[in-house]
């Protein structure tokens, strides 16, 4: 089987050398539907008091409660610009100093790509970024319909289906090797199976902090050198330095201070779970979570004032019926929205998590979930949107085919936002005289050729022929088709993003566990 990933996967008969020369005639960046980047924020779910309300809030817990179980560094660090500890041994941050704080933080941020095909993300704005993330335990057997454990080799195999996949635009690590116990090992062969799947845009999350200089260096050799990885970086380095409610994470947060003082993106992730380590009122989860992620950044900018950094709050749910998590709900939709407006108030970069699926299988409650908080948040202009492809099982389990029908839906996701351009030539008033004057229809005109692919996105596995030619096809399901296209890239799909020498060569230096005969195409 020969993948085909483009708009014209189906090419209907009636297409004339006049069409392609007209499509072919266009630079390639200028004949696309989608693109990283769009411009979100039409959805806001909170009015401006509301906003307002809620940051008054935060800053109320901030300087009362504070944060619980601060490491001896960060209370040396807070303290010494105007925090205290009080009675409870709680680090409290008084509001003025926040306020300072955030004036200081970084307003936007990139990070590269190592190839040019690959857009490099402007984080920032409004402009909308689909990554991957997740770090789930578990892989689905699409044959066995069960889950086994995840493994190195499936942070690769995602990597490099991502790497195929043009709507996804930063892979974030999806799965943790299990059977890796050693957390310093771990880190160290999950940048190596990252790095040499994927030229895009990538995000990892570290675990131990002892981890941090092995891993940059890593970074630093593919990069070329040192100066060139903190010229151009291309990972962002996630981690989850807060508990819920209110509490510090001390190995996250200590990778996340690290990861400041060089200088590099403070990717983190803040997880409360509405009505049970957040409170059930959707208005009440937003303040603490937001008090949660202002602590975060105080500490970084207190590192190094204008660090970069994602405002990365992502109040999830459960379902209050039976305590299970429930992230493919409409209440994480609003409250994703809800914090990329609250990003937008502060004037800082965001991160939010939604667009996956609580689904065990690629079904149909899959796809609802998926495609209404997909574009949802996309709407409301955050930044960059996680666990966005891929992701099943309430975030304990990844789903190649699941990979393939996402990318497929975030092509959509990306048109809606992108919405409708109204200029001179778009109204098509010339056009329309011309049709009804004369031939009565659209088929052949010049505007017709050259929209058709700036216009209008393509999905590249969901069906659009006739029952008839369906049928005579096979009769296939998309999850089917979707199992074609994943298996025909993990067969066939290896990016070769390490060059061999270097690759030779991270091999010398690092315990690299995986094997570089499952690496290549088989004969």
């Amino acid at each position: 089987m020969t993948t085909h990933l483009s708009p014209g996967r189906r090419i209907r008969a009636g297409g004339r050398a006049a069409r392609l020369a007209l499509r072919e005639a266009a630079p390639e960046r200028d004949r696309r539907p989608v693109w990283a980047g769009i411009e979100g924020g039409h959805y806001n779910p909170l009015s401006q008091a509301d906003v307002l309300a809620i940051h008054r809030a935060a800053l109320d817990l901030l300087g009362t409660v504070g944060i619980g179980q601060a490491t001896a560094d960060v209370i040396a660090l807070a303290t010494a610009q105007g925090c205290h500890v009080n009675s409870r041994g709680r680090l409290v941050f008084p509001v003025a100093l926040v306020e300072d704080l955030l004036t200081k933080a970084a307003r936007e941020y990139v990070i590269y790509s190592r190839d040019p095909s690959h857009s490099d993300l402007h984080v920032g704005g409004s402009r909308v970024h689909y990554a991957t993330s997740g770090e789930a335990v578990s892989v689905l057997d699409f044959e066995a319909r069960r889950y086994r454990p995840s493994t190195l080799r499936d942070i690769y195999d995602t990597a490099r289906v991502v790497d195929a996949l043009p709507n996804i635009h930063q892979y974030g690590q999806m799965v943790v090797p299990t059977e890796i116990e050693d957390l310093v090992e771990a880190d160290i062969n999950v940048a190596y199976a990252i790095l040499s799947g994927t030229r895009k845009p990538v995000e990892q999350a570290v675990n131990a902090v002892e981890a941090l200089p092995a891993v940059v260096e890593m970074y630093e050799m593919v990069a070329g050198s040192r100066q060139k990885f903190r010229d151009r970086p291309f990972v962002s380095f996630g981690g989850c330095p807060i508990v819920s409610p209110l509490r510090f994470a001390a190995d996250s947060l200590d990778v996340m201070v690290a990861t400041a003082r060089m200088g590099l993106v403070c990717d983190i992730a803040i997880a409360p779970q509405a009505g049970a380590t957040s409170p059930s009122y959707l208005a009440g989860s937003l303040v603490q979570v937001t008090a949660e992620a202002l602590a975060c950044l105080c500490v970084v900018n207190m590192v190094r004032p204008g660090n970069p950094m994602s405002f990365a709050a992502w109040p999830f749910t459960v379902d209050l019926r039976t305590g299970a998590f429930a992230g493919g709900s409409a209440e994480v939709a609003v409250l994703m929205s809800a914090i990329a407006q609250m990003g937008r108030f502060y004037d800082i970069p965001t991160t939010v998590a939604t667009s996956m699926s609580d689904a065990k299988m690629p079904d149909a409650q899959m796809g609802y979930e998926k495609g209404i908080t997909a574009v949802v948040a996309g709407l409301s202009g955050a930044n960059r949107i996680l666990e966005s492809a891929g992701m099943m099982a309430s975030l304990m389990g990844v789903s190649f085919e699941a990979l393939v029908i996402d990318n497929d839906m975030l092509g959509m996701a990306q048109r809606v936002i992108r919405g409708i351009e109204v200029t001179e030539e778009t109204l098509s008033v010339a056009t329309i005289k011309a049709a009804v004057l004369g031939e009565g229809h659209y088929l052949g005109a010049a505007d017709t050729l050259k929209s058709m692919e700036t216009e209008y996105v393509y999905p590249a596995v969901a069906d659009r022929a006739s029952a008839q030619v369906w049928a005579a096809e096979g009769a296939q399901t998309m999850e089917e088709r979707a199992r074609d296209v994943a298996a025909d890239l993990l067969a066939n799909h290896f990016p070769q993003a390490i060059d061999p020498a270097l690759d030779a060569a991270i091999r010398d230096r690092f315990p690299i566990r995986l094997p570089a005969d499952q690496m290549r195409r088989a004969n």
